[in-house]
């Protein structure tokens, strides 16, 4: 079956894109005779783990605020899971903090139980490598109290062991004695065997040194770290950030490779997503037009999307996108950022469009310097 085409494609392209692109779906009951684009032994190295050179967010499973979860999407969200894992996808990124209200740690408990009725191959099943970021709470001040949100996650999912931990924001900046503590907690978590390896979220160049440093003395390793980076992410920090992280063999993770949905070209200044996106929509969209009108000229000429591009770029640069997915349409197309690359005259060409484009994306308040 061959991907669902987005309205971004341009006519022109769909033959191209019919005969590219095929994925194995499993609502079907037939297989492609073409196999899929993205080979499943096409991985990179994270630390100790081996994982896709894309992963899946899962920030929208279980947030009825910003993205309108019911769980009336459990059975589409568990397609769209089979379908990224049967075309060879095996990093999915979480958090104890994703859901709302009731519904909090509703995406961990989703992830566990399509890990658990997956149909497919036990082998490739093990391989799934969940990335999940415990919230820094000011109730969680001792490693002790870390260690157990860790075990309540892994509770959620009902797995052996997680396979990154993540601390998922710095406390540097308002609560320095707690920084200390979840340090240690991500130590101990690593030590007592509840997670393969650990990272963090949201840190800046200085911070994230100075936690490499205090783990590699502990004798723990640092394999990922998860920062906003994409096109409309390129400020002097997030590059900065991505140097040291080559200089120390650290993974970086970029999420938001789309922009929340900005870098879609679905949307314009009048046409806005609803809830608390749309205002944020509405500050920085009119000012994109050098970076819109540079991807769609790509993605036209690649027979691609403009999503495709997008998270391509950050590919390119050498980190692992997490784009999030609602849809099995929102799947396909993601999947078809892999199995090709941007040329170096067409990376030039966005990052030149980016700086040309006077707004940027308001980088997480949680991140440190």
């Amino acid at each position: 079956m061959a991907m669902t085409l987005s309205n971004s494609v341009p006519s022109a392209c769909i033959i191209c894109l019919s005969a590219s692109n095929q994925f194995y779906l499993p609502s079907s009951p037939f297989k492609s005779l073409k196999p899929p684009l993205f080979w499943p032994w096409q991985k990179v190295k994270m630390g100790p783990l081996t994982v896709s050179p894309m992963g899946f967010g899962t920030w929208a499973w279980g947030n009825q605020l910003l993205w309108g979860y019911q769980p009336s999407m459990d059975s589409q969200l568990q397609q769209v899971f089979n379908l990224a894992v049967e075309n060879g996808i095996n990093l999915f990124d979480t958090a104890d903090s994703y859901g709302t209200g009731r519904l909090n740690g509703q995406s961990e408990k989703l992830l566990g139980k399509f890990i658990r009725e997956f149909q497919g191959e036990k082998r490739i099943r093990d391989e799934i490598v969940i990335a999940t970021k415990f919230a820094a709470y000011p109730w969680r001040l001792t490693s002790g109290q870390f260690v157990q949100a860790c075990r309540a996650s892994r509770d959620r999912m009902q797995i052996e062991q997680i396979g990154i931990g993540q601390l998922h924001w710095s406390t540097a900046i308002y609560a320095p004695p707690q920084e200390l503590a979840l340090w240690n907690g991500l130590v101990a978590m690593y030590e007592k065997g509840l997670v393969k390896a650990v990272g963090f979220s949201n840190y800046g160049p200085k911070q994230l040194v100075k936690i490499h440093d205090y783990l590699k003395a502990r004798g723990v390793p640092l394999c990922s770290a998860q920062v906003q980076f994409s096109l409309l992410s390129m400020g002097e920090d997030q590059m900065e950030i991505k140097n040291i992280c080559d200089c120390l063999e650290i993974r970086l993770i970029s999420y938001s490779p789309l922009g929340l949905g900005m870098l879609t070209g679905k949307y314009t200044p009048s046409r806005l997503p609803q809830g608390p996106r749309g205002l944020l929509f509405k500050q920085v969209l009119p000012g994109l037009k050098p970076l819109l009108v540079s991807l769609r000229e790509i993605a036209e000429k690649r027979c691609k999307t403009i999503p495709q591009v997008a998270i391509n770029w950050c590919i390119c640069k050498g980190t692992i996108p997490i784009p999030g997915v609602k849809t099995v349409k929102q799947a396909e197309e993601n999947l078809g950022a892999l199995g090709w690359r941007l040329s170096s005259n067409e990376l030039l060409q966005l990052d030149y469009a980016a700086q040309e484009s006077p707004r940027r994306m308001i980088q997480n308040i949680f991140q440190t310097k």
